[in-house]
């Protein structure tokens, strides 16, 4: 095939050796499938700021750090240089974030290098050596399900042990290979102890999981993982491999429980809906 613009350097400079398909193309970027010696790999090319349109940006981008002041400053005058380092910081974190969970044992694509702005990673592939799917595209019985979600549960713990919340988890940025759930898409990614939303993104990471996954087994819908694992967070007690069970108790008045259901549903229908926006926009690539 022709190979896309942003990929050419790559290849100029040997980081790899053709480009083979394209896998998928959404708003925030185009990952393509590429070859580099003997190994088949995925590359992430990151479309420009102005074709990108992922809401609330402001939101996620709470309590990251920034590599200099003058870039710290430009970013907060948002001046054309700021915007700029803002929109390489952004794709950065993603990079950043894979290789730190990556190391911490989450499972998530391993990445292989950061080149011309260009992320390229380990293709994450199913039993038959094919593209590996979404979790929202695979057919589950009910052990299945309460396999998948106790593995999920489990990797949303790791990350938040490594101060990371996903801020955008649900079925359709979960892979399934033949060992079962992928994590990927973290530009998005959220401090847990510098953002103030980070508490509500969690809930809502571990609930859209919770809901997808409660269709096949329904008893899941009446766990709190994620409200039992942020208050064991807040404590200073979670680590990656504490013992949860999916009970939480509020103290009483603290907490609108009735009240966080419906906003963690609300969200994840707003997710529901975007994630349609984003097949409709692949659908038009």
């Amino acid at each position: 095939m022709k190979t896309p613009q942003g990929l050419q350097a790559l290849i100029d400079d040997g980081v790899i050796d053709a480009v083979v398909r394209p896998l998928k193309s959404g708003k925030e970027a185009a990952v393509y499938v590429v070859r580099s010696g003997d190994e088949v790999r995925c590359a992430k090319v990151y479309k420009d700021m102005a074709q990108r349109s992922f809401q609330q940006r402001v939101q996620y981008q709470e309590g990251r750090k920034v590599r200099g002041s003058r870039e710290a400053r430009a970013i907060g005058k948002a001046s054309k240089y700021g915007r700029k380092q803002q929109e390489t910081a952004w794709k950065n974190t993603e990079v950043d974030a894979l290789y730190q969970l990556r190391a911490a044992g989450v499972r998530v694509p391993e990445p292989f290098g950061y080149v011309h702005g260009v992320l390229v990673m380990e293709l994450v592939t199913d039993a038959d050596g094919f593209s590996a799917p979404r979790l929202g595209e695979v057919a589950l019985d009910a052990d299945q399900a309460r396999d998948y979600h106790r593995a999920l549960v489990r990797e949303v713990v790791r990350m938040l042990c490594c101060g990371l919340i996903h801020g955008d988890l649900s079925p359709y940025n979960v892979l399934v290979d033949a060992q079962g759930p992928v994590v990927i898409d973290f530009p998005q990614v959220v401090s847990a102890a510098g953002n103030n939303a980070a508490r509500t993104m969690l809930l809502r990471d571990v609930n859209n999981l919770t809901a997808y996954l409660g269709r096949a087994a329904p008893e899941l819908l009446d766990t709190w993982y994620g409200e039992e694992m942020w208050a064991l967070f807040e404590a200073g007690a979670l680590a990656p491999d504490t013992v949860l069970t999916g009970r939480f108790t509020p103290e009483a008045g603290t907490v609108d429980v009735d009240g966080v259901r419906d906003a963690i549903e609300d969200a994840r229908q707003e997710a529901l809906i975007r994630q349609q926006g984003r097949e409709a926009a692949d659908a038009d690539d």
